[in-house]
């Protein structure tokens, strides 16, 4: 992070882990969703999960069927996202909301603010609306099936993110699709299930706060 937060004409969120504290409600939906094929193989997706935070839930699936249970007899990709999708909505929709982030916002009200998440877009825009963040969001709520490095493009070609621009996230693809597209970036350590997430920061000298309260000191 080069500059004061409000010095930023574009802050770009990711969700899990950063506005919502959902990060273990994801890991518990991708392990009951794999269960199907047994402890070992859910176990050892979950891990594959923590290890590649922000990637899309159709990617991991699909890695999943190919890499983890190639020729075994389960759920298909479709059931596998049903079954994720319907464990995830009640826990997006009553876990932690960062504290912080209206005054952030009343504090930013010259930047434009988007969500650019791996989370399912139609689900985010449904949990934000009615969560009530969804106003926060001028510039929108993108995720995928759209992965985060296209949506950045995409953003940045049409004018949606201006530069200077900030990503503010909490795992080591939220940096790389930061990098991708030539934003600065803020590591938030507090929900995030980055493991020995201490020596990265400091091996690549990233900026790192706990929260996004915690951000409102660096206005």
């Amino acid at each position: 992070m080069k500059r004061s937060v409000a010095e930023y004409q574009t802050l770009v969120f990711d969700c899990d882990g950063v506005v919502l504290n959902s990060n273990h409600v994801k890991t518990n939906a991708f392990y009951k969703a794999t269960l199907p094929y047994g402890e070992n193989a859910a176990n050892a997706f979950v891990k594959y999960h923590t290890e590649n935070g922000g990637v899309s839930r159709y990617k991991k699936f699909a890695y999943f069927l190919d890499a983890i249970v190639p020729n075994v007899e389960g759920p298909g990709l479709d059931e596998l996202l049903e079954r994720y999708a319907a464990e995830v909505v009640d826990g997006l929709l009553t876990c932690d909301v960062a504290e912080g982030l209206d005054e952030l916002r009343k504090q930013t009200s010259d930047s434009r603010w988007l969500i650019v998440s791996g989370g399912d877009q139609d689900e985010l825009r449904l949990v934000f609306e009615k969560r009530g963040l969804a106003s926060l969001f001028d510039g929108g709520i993108f995720g995928s099936p759209t992965p985060k490095k296209d949506i950045l493009d995409r953003e940045l070609a049409n004018g949606n993110i201006q530069q200077h621009a900030l990503f503010i996230g909490d795992s080591k693809y939220d940096y790389e699709s930061a990098k991708h597209a030539g934003l600065d970036f803020v590591f938030l350590s507090g929900w995030s299930e980055v493991d020995s997430w201490q020596s990265w920061v400091i091996d690549n000298n990233h900026s790192e706060f706990t929260s996004v309260k915690a951000l409102q000191g660096v206005l």
